[in-house]
């Protein structure tokens, strides 16, 4: 596969609209499943409260991956991502209800490098809060 995003299409400062990904208590104990990090502060909510959380939390690893889901679905190809990182700076709280929480990401081209390649600077919050930071991505486009 390739990017479907063209390389002479983009320009720095350009914004990539905000997706909402849905994190109910399900996915945290799929992800666990999937990840092998089954720490119970991520699915056990007497737990989480006894050592000092809010309620259970997100996996930090999992919020991430919503922030590179974000990235391989707007650049059409998930082998398009060269280089990925973030911080992470505050936590996902899962409450235990229909609801659950919602992790929205949002992007802007930041720099337009040689060999059609750009840095993509990522947003995550929970609510008002910031989720990721120093958050980044290069991706080679067509």
């Amino acid at each position: 596969m390739t990017a479907t995003v063209k390389y002479d299409q983009v320009e720095v400062g350009q914004e990539i609209p905000a997706v909402d990904y849905h994190v109910r208590r399900l996915n945290l104990v799929m992800y666990a499943g999937a990840s092998g990090d089954f720490n119970q502060i991520h699915w056990n909510e007497r737990f989480a409260k006894m050592v000092g959380l809010p309620d259970v939390i997100a996996h930090g690893m999992f919020t991430m991956a919503q922030a590179g889901r974000f990235v391989t679905d707007w650049a059409g190809d998930p082998g398009a991502v060269i280089d990925f990182g973030v911080r992470f700076s505050s936590m996902v709280v899962v409450p235990d209800d229909d609801q659950g929480a919602t992790i929205s990401v949002s992007g802007v081209v930041e720099e337009k490098l040689g060999d059609k390649r750009v840095v993509i600077g990522l947003t995550a919050k929970t609510g008002d809060a910031r989720v990721l930071s120093k958050a980044r991505a290069v991706v080679q486009l067509s």
